[in-house]
């Protein structure tokens, strides 16, 4: 979804940048969600139970409508917590999703442009620096940094959640050394897919969850399963607001994240 409206000489253009949830999705889940729908004439039969307000009391006889989910905090476009990586932070207590400074959810976006990388390969510094250096921006604290894959246009597809590129713990470390306390992928995960991790792992090669794993030593968040990075115009020069849920002890929150451009008409 992108919207554009002109206020006072200036147009803002919004990009949704947020997957939708449904149960078509769910299948790839780990944790698998479930989306049940009430419609109007439910709500009517509802009313009745609860208000004694039968069909006489609505317009077209037809009440409200609503929905029950059953999902993880990781399912659908999400922000991790430091928690989520684990119980501490170096010698601190890790932050849980309610304790996320908002100041680290909006700020001055980078995408940067990795579609090069294949299935499984990791993104190294080199790949990062080489982007930077090509978009001509230099990283400055709090830039909230997505990587841009085009894994979401699978979002659909069997394997998705084994279909793309991902950070390595040493791209991620220098992320965060240059102030980034935020980082997005449109893909299932910041990681490179769980089955070359564990392949890798049980041969002795890498640290499973590796980037993941960088958020025990040095604080960050993540953002995972974005989309529409393709449809930002800009590598730079843009706001991106991903402010998560606020759910009191979670590793995560859900999160509608948007990305802004403003410019004078």
């Amino acid at each position: 979804m992108i919207e554009s409206y002109v206020q006072n000489g200036v147009k803002t253009t919004l990009i949704d940048l947020s997957q939708s949830l449904s149960n078509d999705t769910s299948s790839f889940e780990p944790n698998p969600h479930h989306i049940q729908y009430f419609d109007h004439q439910h709500g009517t039969s509802v009313s009745n139970h609860l208000l004694g307000l039968n069909e006489s009391h609505w317009p077209e006889g037809k009440a409200w409508a609503v929905e029950e989910v059953k999902l993880s905090t990781h399912a659908g476009t999400h922000v991790d917590a430091p928690y989520h990586y684990g119980p501490t932070v170096g010698d601190q207590p890790a932050k849980t999703i309610d304790q996320v400074p908002l100041r680290w959810c909006y700020g001055d976006g980078v995408v940067l442009n990795m579609t090069h990388k294949g299935k499984g390969e990791g993104i190294t510094i080199d790949d990062i620096q080489t982007e930077l250096t090509r978009i001509r921006y230099e990283l400055k604290p709090y830039d909230i940094v997505l990587i841009r894959t085009d894994t979401s246009k699978r979002y659909n597809e069997a394997h998705y959640d084994l279909s793309h590129p991902g950070l390595l713990a040493s791209s991620t470390e220098w992320l965060i050394d240059q102030g980034v306390r935020l980082i997005g992928i449109d893909a299932w995960g910041l990681d490179r897919p769980f089955d070359v991790m564990a392949q890798e792992a049980k041969q002795g090669k890498t640290q499973f969850w590796e980037a993941h794993l960088v958020g025990r030593k040095k604080e960050y968040c993540q953002i995972e399963k974005l989309c529409n990075l393709d449809k930002i115009p800009v590598s730079h020069g843009f706001k991106v607001a991903a402010f998560p849920i606020n759910i009191q002890n979670a590793s995560a929150g859900w999160s509608r994240v948007v990305a802004i451009l403003e410019e004078n008409v």
